[in-house]
């Protein structure tokens, strides 16, 4: 490795961290990708050992690292089935650090839409509202179906004209618009304070979600503050290798909520509520926000996980009785630990039948940028998840994360109906 390269994170990281692996075995059936190749490097246990090997000095990175690193989906799964509590995420972001700091995959073409995307969109809330605007006209003017129609589609390159199709239909009007900065029940004092969390995806792609969440936490006697213009949480960065990005966006985060002020801080996407847990550790060595970002750690709840843990008010029934399948997301249930809260609260709806999905916790191939990244295993993920899906015999499927909810609606197709489980709730309560 030359002498100006930059030093390495893994080397850097506590050396326990590296060592919790026991090389068990338990985390191999519960890996997407060791299931589907059956080889030893393609497994947790065996990325661990190379991450370690390379810790010690005795493998230097290499493309071939750099592949594996990024053929794991990091779901997680792992993490639950390990006995011995590996933290699995902190060693593999750190990985994928190492590999963009020495730039071990960059071409041309990675390098342009990694700017365009990772560094530049998702680090200006107005780009990508304004992004999101555009491609609403598109939608909403016709001609996107014309294209469509027409063929026009056929024209592009081969990886644009698979990523076309997962194209997600923009809201018409983001969360700014349609919530409120400061909401308090109608008809009595609030017991609680709690910061809404908008999100940056979440914010053009489903604000009628956030605005179900904000309708859900007033029922539940919260009052709801929504700062205005906030942006992404920095997950996209920190999963895939930019994490001084992600340290950016951590602190404006931060700078965003009166902390001292709120209950909680409420966040309604799995995949960014596991990230933004641990701003205490991505701003551990800043001295002016380290004391606050474990504060923010403290605050973080999910949805879901913040109505079980208080009064929750009676629900009333759905417009027509309906039988559910729930899909909880990776991040959510491995990474956050938010595992029964989602169906104890779809199974109190009176007129809602919950129906147990097969392999519920297994990843549906979204995984962030996956689907993007790796369009093959992604889709294996995505048949597998849809054929169990139909196997319920249910048309509406549950789950709380922008990227399964596009994957699986996407594999299913308009027959299903994929819902956030708070906007079921939602429902619920506008009928009670």
């Amino acid at each position: 490795m030359p002498e100006d390269a930059p030093s390495l994170r893994l080397q850097s990281l506590d050396y326990s961290v590296l060592q919790q692996c026991m090389h068990c075995g338990m985390c191999l059936p519960t890996c997407p990708t060791y299931d589907t190749t059956g080889i030893e490097t393609n497994s947790p246990r065996g990325r661990i050992s190379l991450m370690r090997t390379i810790a010690d000095g005795e493998l230097e990175l290499s493309k071939t690292f750099s592949d594996e690193m990024y053929y794991c989906l990091g779901c997680l799964a792992c993490t639950s089935a390990c006995p011995a509590g590996v933290d699995y995420a902190h060693m593999f972001e750190a990985a994928r650090a190492d590999i963009e700091d020495h730039q071990l995959l960059d071409t041309s073409e990675r390098r342009f839409w990694r700017s365009l995307s990772v560094k530049f969109i998702f680090m200006r809330p107005k780009w990508l509202r304004f992004i999101g605007s555009s491609m609403r006209f598109y939608q909403q003017s016709g001609l996107q179906n014309l294209l469509r129609k027409i063929g026009f589609m056929k024209l592009l390159p081969k990886n644009l004209q698979e990523l076309e199709p997962m194209t997600p239909t923009i809201q018409d009007a983001f969360t700014d618009e349609i919530v409120a900065e400061f909401e308090s029940p109608a008809s009595t004092k609030p017991t609680y304070k709690v910061g809404m969390l908008s999100g940056c995806v979440q914010d053009i792609a489903f604000s009628d979600v956030n605005r179900d969440t904000v309708d859900v936490l007033l029922a539940n006697n919260c009052e709801v503050i929504t700062p205005r213009n906030q942006g992404c949480c920095g997950s996209l960065h920190s999963h895939n290798g930019e994490i001084e990005l992600a340290k950016d966006l951590a602190r404006k985060a931060i700078d965003s909520f009166d902390l001292d002020k709120l209950d909680a801080i409420i966040s309604n996407a799995g995949g960014c509520g596991s990230h933004l847990r641990h701003y205490g550790r991505l701003l551990s060595d800043d001295p002016q926000y380290a004391k606050r970002a474990h504060q923010w750690d403290s605050k973080v709840k999910d949805i879901h996980e913040w109505l079980m843990s208080i009064d929750l008010r009676e629900l009333g029934p759905l417009a027509t009785p309906a039988e559910i399948t729930y899909h909880p997301s990776c991040h959510l249930y491995h990474g956050q630990k938010v595992m029964k809260q989602p169906s104890q609260l779809l199974a109190s709806i009176p007129n809602v039948t919950l129906k147990v999905l097969k392999e519920a916790d297994w990843c549906c191939g979204s995984a962030g940028v996956y689907n993007i990244t790796q369009p093959e295993q992604a889709k294996l993920l995505q048949d597998r998840k849809v054929d169990n899906i139909k196997a319920t015999g249910c048309k509406i499927v549950a789950t709380s994360n922008p990227g399964c909810h596009l994957q699986i609606q996407n594999g299913l197709g308009s027959d299903y109906c994929v819902r956030h489980p708070i906007s079921i709730l939602a429902e619920a309560y506008r009928n009670t």
